[in-house]
């Protein structure tokens, strides 16, 4: 018999929540606007999702690898998962 894995949702609710800490939306702002001028796509989901990340000292585990502007920014620590096919 195969074990049942966790559905996706039930796992995301296990992680921990990270706080937003004073100055988040002006620095988030900020790390947007390094990237823009270096004319690098910066959608601003992915700038705050890279400033909670480096507020709080945290690598990014993603497949999209718009992030790495963020990484080139401000130092951004980054792990890119290529997908299998």
């Amino acid at each position: 018999m195969v074990a049942e894995q966790p559905h996706v949702s039930t796992t995301l609710l296990e992680l921990p929540l990270i706080e937003i800490r004073p100055g988040y939306w002006q620095r988030a702002g900020e790390l947007r606007a390094r990237v823009l001028a270096k004319r690098r796509k910066a959608r601003l989901g992915d700038a705050l999702i890279a400033q909670s990340c480096i507020d709080h000292g945290l690598p990014l585990l993603t497949r999209d690898r718009d992030f790495r502007a963020f990484a080139d920014a401000a130092g951004l620590d980054l792990l890119i998962v290529f997908a299998r096919d």
